[in-house]
């Protein structure tokens, strides 16, 4: 069994030009010249114009790029297509749904395949917070956001994406932590944290002022303590 890598990024749509350095720093993990890669866009309900948009991140210029979609399914044993991937990238968007739709067509089980047989899994917000335990989400209201608490689990970990961008997600990452979250990582858009098996091997940034935190609880105190991203732009 191959050792889980797994790359959260804070955001994807709002990381702007860092996205083009944290898409790079993912494809110099596969010791391939062109890795395959493919995008799951669930989160966006297959989006039309969010597949098109991974097609000019992820461009068959430095990669074999394909996608899955789940709304017009066409794949039929979602295992053998996941697992035959070198990396698997999903969007962000609506993260409760899309674990939901997951579930209902098994693609939950065939993403811990992929990733115990060595796929390297990344992606951004719903991209991100889906390989944790629980975190932060606006899933459930876009103007207010709530715990998630039901994440696939692969990172033992809370999680909050976003951390930079929006007002309402330190504070609530903090209280939650306060109340019980297990303890976790916030990431700011543009900046993204590689995990080798469960812990953080090195947090990244593609843009100046870009950072990732450990955040926990330490003497009845939210301590966030920096984890310091190499630059990369």
């Amino acid at each position: 069994m191959a050792e889980q890598q797994i790359v959260t990024f804070g955001a994807v749509r709002t990381a702007g030009a860092a996205m083009d350095q944290l898409s790079s720093y993912v494809l110099s993990l596969v010791d391939k010249p062109r890795p395959r890669v493919c995008c799951i866009p669930t989160a966006t309900g297959d989006s039309p114009a969010d597949i098109v948009r991974y097609y000019g991140i992820f461009h068959p210029g430095v990669c074999e790029p394909t996608h899955l979609e789940l709304f017009n399914r066409t794949v039929r044993d979602i295992r053998e297509f996941l697992v035959g991937q070198d990396v698997i990238f999903v969007l962000g968007g609506n993260t409760a749904n899309m674990l939901a739709i997951w579930r209902v067509h098994g693609v939950d089980a065939a993403l811990r395949d992929a990733c115990e047989a060595g796929v390297v899994l990344c992606g951004g917000s719903a991209g991100s917070l889906c390989w944790f335990e629980c975190g932060t989400t606006d899933s459930y209201d876009k103007n207010q956001l709530h715990p998630l608490r039901d994440g696939l689990g692969l990172l033992p970990y809370s999680h909050c994406p976003h951390y930079n961008a929006e007002d309402q997600r330190r504070p609530l990452y903090h209280r939650l932590i306060a109340e019980g979250f297990p303890p976790g990582y916030a990431v700011d858009d543009g900046a993204a944290i590689h995990f080798v098996g469960t812990q953080p091997h090195r947090a990244v940034s593609g843009r100046e002022g870009a950072n990732a935190y450990r955040v926990e609880l330490q003497d009845g105190q939210v301590v966030e303590t920096s984890l310091d991203p190499v630059p990369i732009w």
